[in-house]
């Protein structure tokens, strides 16, 4: 089986299992639900920056998207349902990177109307505290959000085909995102700002706050992101099915 025919495979699994379609969902409900949350904090001062305001849901909603890239790789640990993948592609170097691009473009997609609600619904209840966001900043503010929304996906995605397991990559990610980033996130200067999550995330502050700049920091996200892979794609090809 050739490439696009692989590509078609996977997403006919993806848009057939409700629960991963509800993945995707839930990254745009709790990142908007979130994002509405925040701008009603108006405590934030002097240091107060209405575009992480407005996108503050993206650190909620990233939880659902590695879940998503997460169980649709570790779906294929489950009931030999590997083996059967590998006999309609052989090659599993192109089975697996057909596998990351059905993860890559639902999500990005995902993203992007993610981004354009959060910054809808932000920008709403902020009211006059967002006036100084222009229309330029607020675009590149929803690209940058779908974006880093993919590239988490698919470190989740990486890593759950070493792991071979959706629990055990979950159960790595979700408390390191809940707990580690969020002890680490003001100690800025130090290695924490090359951390996936907290590198990435410089792309929705409006200034670089002495971290790597935004699209800096997104190219670590995107180097962690090709690591895991590249270690999921070795994994696929070596291990056992």
């Amino acid at each position: 089986m050739t490439f696009v025919p692989a590509l078609r495979a996977e997403w006919i699994k993806i848009r057939t299992l409700r629960s991963l379609v509800g993945g995707l969902v839930a990254v745009l409900l709790a990142t908007t639900a979130f994002s509405a949350l925040a701008g009603l904090d108006d405590s934030g001062g002097q240091d107060f920056d209405p575009l992480f305001s407005v996108f503050f849901g993206v650190s909620f909603g990233q939880i659902a998207a590695i879940t998503f890239g997460a169980q649709v790789v570790s779906a294929e640990f489950q009931g030999g349902a590997l083996r059967v993948s590998l006999a309609a592609v052989p090659d599993r170097v192109r089975w697996f990177l057909a596998k990351a691009v059905a993860i890559a473009a639902p999500v990005l997609l995902t993203g992007l109307v993610t981004g354009g609600a959060s910054l809808a619904v932000g920008t709403s209840v902020l009211g006059d505290r967002a006036s100084g966001l222009g229309g330029s900043e607020e675009l590149r503010g929803v690209v940058r959000c779908a974006v880093y929304l993919t590239l988490m996906a698919l470190f989740a995605a990486g890593l759950a085909a070493v792991l071979r397991s959706g629990v055990a990559t979950l159960s790595i990610l979700v408390p390191f995102l809940l707990i580690v980033s969020f002890v680490v996130g003001g100690a800025s200067g130090t290695v924490a700002d090359f951390l996936p999550d907290k590198a990435g995330q410089a792309v929705l502050h409006a200034s670089a706050d002495g971290g790597p700049g935004p699209w800096a920091g997104l190219g670590v996200t995107a180097l962690w992101a090709a690591g895991a892979l590249l270690a999921g794609a070795w994994s696929v090809r070596r291990r056992d099915a």
